[in-house]
């Protein structure tokens, strides 16, 4: 098969589009021959290195997977060759793309309990622009920060995959959604999926204008997953009693803050870490009933890999960027 292998961690420029051998299947197995996978900033991670999570080189990466059954192994039931799927890429055995080869390549291994059922109505590349962006977005949203109808949420780096999704979920539980992004072209773009208001925060301060949004009561939930120097901020524009969802730190994990504003409007810090099996399968079930609809940015062969996380390496991007082989 065809894949885009990582050579040794470093640029871009170290993806190499070559042949590979072709997986076999365990008995618990299926090979998925991949119509679709869709980049992640995690694959430009596993790219680059990421202290304390050493990758073996070469590598494939490649998490967000849709496409069909090719193989089954002998104890599979339930699956046959033709079927449509998209998938759980955090398998028993590791992460599929992390720690186990992943889909940016023609076929990919997956243990069968991992599957998820692609319905007809949604195409391959919605179906790899699902899992881990609306996966995630899901578990934090409705498992861990259980918002509710009339709510305020302000959502910090809402142009990326998992702000997204949570634009979309917040619309769907009936909140009100305040969206923060770095240019006024993303604003207008986050408007138009669904945003009530938006902020530009390379021209005002987010924290001041959500207030102001929230008529000086305060937001019930505040998305923060980017960390750094937006964390002491984002804490001033939550409502006593409020909560903070984080799900990572794409601006630092170790961000100054004031303890302040935690014990004296008695604030909730909530952390959410991935996703389940019932994350993804809720979210394509929304995605079927048009509850939501997953934003896709490019489409671009499997072959353009390199440039592909180019692009996304350069922030100047709305929507999933989607590889086919």
């Amino acid at each position: 098969m065809k894949a885009a292998v990582i050579e040794k961690q470093g640029g871009s420029d170290c993806i190499n589009y070559r042949d590979w051998p072709d997986p076999e299947p365990g008995p618990d197995d299926v090979i998925v021959r991949v119509k679709a996978c869709g980049l992640n900033h995690l694959d430009i991670f596993v790219r680059r290195g990421m202290p304390g999570f050493p990758v073996p080189m070469p590598f494939i990466s490649g998490g967000d997977i849709a496409g069909e059954i090719f193989e089954v192994g002998q104890k599979v039931c339930g699956w046959v060759p033709g079927d449509r799927v998209t998938l759980n890429p955090d398998t028993h055995e590791g992460m599929i793309g992390e720690q186990l080869y992943g889909g940016l390549a023609e076929l990919v291994r997956v243990p069968s309990k991992n599957l998820v059922k692609l319905p007809e109505n949604l195409s391959y590349e919605e179906g790899a622009s699902i899992p881990i962006a609306y996966g995630t977005a899901n578990r934090m949203l409705f498992g861990r920060g259980n918002i509710k109808e009339q709510e305020k949420m302000l959502i910090l780096g809402a142009s990326g995959g998992v702000g997204i999704a949570c634009i979309q979920f917040g619309k769907m539980a009936g909140v009100t959604v305040i969206a923060a992004a770095g240019t006024a072209e993303k604003c207008k773009k986050l408007s138009n999926i669904g945003a009530d208001y938006t902020i530009d925060y390379s021209k005002e301060d987010f924290s001041a204008a959500a207030w102001k949004i929230s008529e000086k009561e305060g937001v019930d939930v505040v998305v923060n997953f980017t960390g750094g120097n937006t964390w002491a901020p984002c804490l001033r524009t939550v409502k006593p009693g409020g909560r903070v969802l984080t799900c990572g730190a794409t601006a630092g994990h170790a961000p100054e803050t004031d303890l302040r504003y935690i014990w004296v409007r008695e604030l909730n810090i909530l952390g959410s870490n991935s996703y389940s099996q019932d994350d993804v399968e809720q979210s394509v079930k929304y995605a079927s009933e048009g509850k939501i609809k997953p934003v896709i940015g490019k489409v671009m062969p499997l072959k353009e890999t390199a440039e592909a996380e180019k692009l996304m390496e350069n922030r100047n991007f709305l929507g999933k960027i989607i590889l086919c082989p």
